[in-house]
């Protein structure tokens, strides 16, 4: 008979306990219980165990520190986070610490089932590896403070990414449209890193031509050209030891992707006007705002730096694709440029700002919540101080704009039947219906329940 995997589910909510524990032993697993993490790890510690389930806040030691424990002294025991208080670095922590996933409270059953199934395939498959080859593990402290902000389920895929690729030395490409914040993530994959109190050097590749661009990059020998009056070291040099990010890498000449490529394949190169060849150990970020696939059927991009360069691809969703985002964002600009104050946004601004496409993203809702802010003269944020109340539903039908309009229940009315719509399409399907209307399954529910949605 096929011996039962056991798990050890870790939670201070009891109900939460309860309802996991259930529904594991339904599915044929020997499930125990702990409620801090201190408990936790004495249960670890005497018990033979196929899988735990952390919830990162717990009393008397907090999750992360009980996943480090866990790791350092059972590297091949696999762990799965979940918390209802999700961040960017709690997410990158947990997965650069070793967890195996990252959940969301609450979560979907059948993806929990399946996260499960795949974690406990995963440790017999490390239990496999282990029998014929050792293996090294390590992990790492972080205290930075993440700019990252997002909880959307595109997003949260990216922190966990951030935590798989940050300890390693591997090459990444960032692709994404001007203004999702790639330079954050560089900023994110380099403070986790294992070079993170090394140089971080940033280079803006779309800002300069290709002479200047070349000498920016490599360094060039006095008298290389018309102003180089001495020697200058160039950014590879200076990242030495650390990292250098490449923004807008599209914007390389044939020669400077050359000249990249090689640095990427030998670690060396030449100075502008130079004989001499250094040598330098360099992790390399890059981002783009094109798809270099297109570019390199276009003649544009070599086809030999893009598989260098995309080693590890992290793709930043656009604002427009991930709406669920925007109030966490607002709140977080509002915190970041008035701190000390309390900002009200009344429903009608808010609608406003949920219903307009961000062309350009993240850094435009920044831009408009900011000038807001400064024309406001006060702590409440109305449609007059928003620059969008006129293109929201550019392209929606005439509205009669007599005495009796009200743009809080217009707006409405409108995401009401959208959402009637989706659901309907899905024959009620509430995790389809989140999909198919690009929000997480919380989100659809508070509006399924302020709009009275209930399926007939």
């Amino acid at each position: 008979m096929k011996e039962k995997k056991t798990i050890l589910v870790v939670d201070d909510e009891p109900s939460m306990r309860k309802n996991v524990v259930e529904l594991l032993s339904r599915e044929g697993f020997s499930v125990f219980e702990a409620c801090d993490g201190r408990e936790a790890l004495d249960f670890v510690k005497t018990h033979p165990l196929n899988l735990i389930l952390l919830d990162i806040n717990l009393p008397k030691l907090d999750g992360i520190s009980v996943l480090k424990e866990i790791k350092n002294e059972f590297s091949d025991l696999p762990v799965i986070v979940f918390t209802a208080y999700g961040t960017s670095e709690r997410a990158i922590e947990a997965m650069k610490t070793g967890a195996y996933d990252y959940l969301d409270k609450p979560f979907e059953l059948d993806e929990f089932l399946l996260i499960v199934r795949r974690a406990l395939n995963y440790g017999d498959l490390l239990g496999e590896v282990k029998q014929l080859r050792s293996t090294v593990s390590f992990t790492t402290q972080i205290s930075a403070t993440s700019q990252l902000v997002g909880t959307s389920p595109k997003i949260q895929e990216i922190y966990k990414l951030i935590g798989r690729a940050a300890p390693s030395d591997a090459t990444v490409l960032i692709q994404g449209e001007s203004g999702t914040g790639k330079e954050l993530i560089a900023d994110a994959i380099q403070r986790h890193s294992l070079r993170k109190d090394k140089p971080f050097i940033k280079v803006d590749c779309g800002g300069l031509t290709e002479t200047l661009l070349e000498s920016e990059l490599f360094g060039h020998e006095k008298g290389a050209f018309t102003g180089a009056v001495s020697q200058r070291k160039g950014r590879f040099e200076l990242a030495d030891g650390g990292t250098i990010f490449l923004d807008e890498v599209n914007n390389m000449s044939p020669t400077l992707q050359m000249k990249l490529l090689r640095v990427l394949q030998q670690k060396t190169f030449e100075r502008v006007g130079g004989k001499d060849t250094l040598t330098v150990d360099v992790r390399v970020i890059a981002a783009t705002n094109k798809n270099l696939e297109e570019e390199m059927k276009a003649g544009r991009f070599r086809q030999d730096l893009f598989y260098r360069l995309n080693v590890i691809h992290i793709v930043i969703p656009p604002l427009r694709e991930r709406p669920e985002d925007i109030p966490i964002l607002i709140q977080h600009f509002l915190k970041k440029i008035k701190p000390a104050e309390k900002i009200i946004i009344p429903d009608e601004s808010l609608n406003i700002l949920l219903s307009y496409s961000w062309p350009g993203n993240v850094r435009e809702l920044e831009n408009v919540i900011h000038r807001a802010l400064v024309i406001s003269h006060g702590d409440i944020i109305t449609i007059d101080h928003l620059p969008l109340k006129g293109q929201a539903n550019e392209e929606s039908a005439p509205v009669s704009l007599d005495e009796n309009f009200n743009l809080k229940t217009y707006l409405n009315e409108i995401e009401k039947k959208i959402i009637i719509e989706a659901l309907k399409k899905t024959n009620w399907n509430r995790t389809q219906t989140a999909k198919l209307l690009k929000i997480n399954r919380r989100l659809l529910f508070s509006k399924m329940y302020y709009y009275g949605l209930k399926e007939k």
